[in-house]
């Protein structure tokens, strides 16, 4: 047996099963509300995840060019065990992801932070517009009473 070739085809298997979850790991969901989007943000909150969440998010609206707002849920974000500057990092990546769709016209908006995320986030002294409701539902009813619509 050759163990060299052996090792480059298991690398090769985890580098194709890391890409399964990288693609995984920022589900897109279509909303009652139409040309919008949910991203439910699930466990890590860095710098890498934020730029993968960018990445899929962009190549997503590149495909569906009809999509005008995207709803991030942070309710299952991890923020515990978090210090002052992750949450600086965490203000300033949040800052990037929204100045980024606002610039392809597709308007953030973000929902589900604990008032001990919204403190953090505030009180890393990060300026920013900043649209964001308490959770999923209330996002929805705004935007579906903007488009005059019901479900």
């Amino acid at each position: 047996m050759d163990y060299e070739k052996e090792i480059v085809k298991y690398k090769e298997r985890i580098a194709e099963l890391e890409q399964t979850i990288k693609k995984t790991s920022v589900p897109i969901i279509s909303s009652i509300v139409k040309d919008t989007i949910l991203v439910p943000i699930v466990g890590y909150t860095g710098a890498e995840r934020f730029e993968l969440i960018r990445t899929i998010v962009l190549e997503h609206i590149d495909n569906y060019r009809e999509v005008n707002s995207v709803i991030f849920d942070f309710t299952a974000a991890d923020f515990h065990g978090k210090d002052q500057d992750d949450f600086n990092s965490l203000a300033l990546e949040l800052q990037m992801l929204n100045n980024t769709l606002k610039l392809m016209d597709v308007r953030p908006i973000s929902v589900g932070f604990n008032p001990l995320v919204v403190r953090k986030i505030v009180a890393a002294g990060v300026q920013m517009e900043f649209e964001s409701y308490v959770n999923f539902r209330t996002a929805l009813k705004v935007l579906l009473k903007e488009k005059n619509e019901t479900f």
